[in-house]
């Protein structure tokens, strides 16, 4: 119960990765409060969540709306009295083609992706800052690092991500608060498939991709962890749920073990420590 005591916040948790992240930290003995808007996706999660005997809260949440996020932050704290670790999980991903993309289009997508995470860090800032620190996760994938067709909003929003989250870090760490990101690292579902649609599939697609639970037990490792000892950082949860299962989780910590860009995280790492105060 490496959680026990903490409360975290997981958006886009109705269903896929955001879902497995929120089992997984209310496994480790976190309270949970589970973002979405799809409200019925959403009771669906609170139902998996409350059979795992998390105690969870349940709220449809916008993170593109900054006064939606502030008032779930406000429940939460009014709730449980603290935040320890909001993942902003929730995305927006139509494969289109730029061509193809309005403006409204692509502002809706990055006001989700990379407005998501400035909103998820704006609302909870002053609260981690009072209470002594805290954990802010954005999801990375190879998005963050390529370009692909029909993603050229996706891909700008997930390198957007990795620039805030790496300059944030050299500010946010007086106040302990980490501010990282961590990719799947493994296949998993989707974004777009539903639960209604998964579950039609059949078994030897879906034995292709990674259960998210599992991943979710890196969310767990990093959320356990001092937020002064990581932060602006790239990990994935493949390489850390794989050294977890193997050495549990207090491993000793190697960036190959954590992250499948290595070089980056060194020399990200090596960038902080002579960054001049």
């Amino acid at each position: 119960m490496l959680l026990e005591g903490k409360v975290a916040l997981v958006t886009g948790a109705g269903r896929g990765f955001g879902w497995g992240i929120a089992r997984a930290l209310g496994q480790a003995g976190a309270r949970v409060c589970i973002g979405d808007i799809n409200d019925e996706e959403l009771a669906r999660s609170e139902s998996d969540l409350r059979a795992d005997g998390t105690e969870v809260l349940a709220l449809h949440l916008d993170v593109s709306d900054l006064a939606a996020f502030q008032a779930a932050v406000d429940q939460v704290v009014g709730r449980w009295g603290r935040l320890d670790v909001v993942v902003q999980n929730a995305a927006y991903m139509p494969l289109i083609r730029f061509e193809d993309t309005s403006p409204e289009l692509w502002w809706r997508q990055l006001h989700v992706s990379l407005g998501g995470l400035f909103n998820a860090v704006r609302a909870s800032w002053d609260v981690m800052r009072a209470q002594g620190g805290g954990h802010i996760m954005g999801i990375a994938s190879g998005s963050s690092v390529r370009g692909y067709k029909d993603e050229v909003t996706y891909c700008t929003g997930k390198h957007g991500q990795e620039g805030f989250a790496k300059a944030l870090a050299l500010e946010s760490a007086p106040y302990n608060i980490a501010i990282n990101t961590i990719g799947p690292g493994k296949p998993i579902k989707t974004t777009g498939v539903t639960w209604e649609q998964f579950e039609a599939l059949p078994l030897e697609q879906k034995a292709g991709w990674t259960d998210p639970a599992e991943l979710g037990t890196a969310f767990v490792w990093l959320a356990s962890q001092p937020p002064s000892r990581f932060s602006g950082l790239r990990f994935d949860a493949g390489p850390l749920a794989d050294t977890i299962a193997a050495e549990g989780y207090d491993f000793e910590f190697a960036p190959e073990k954590g992250t499948l860009y290595v070089d980056d995280f060194v020399a990200q790492l090596k960038w902080q420590a002579d960054y001049p105060d």
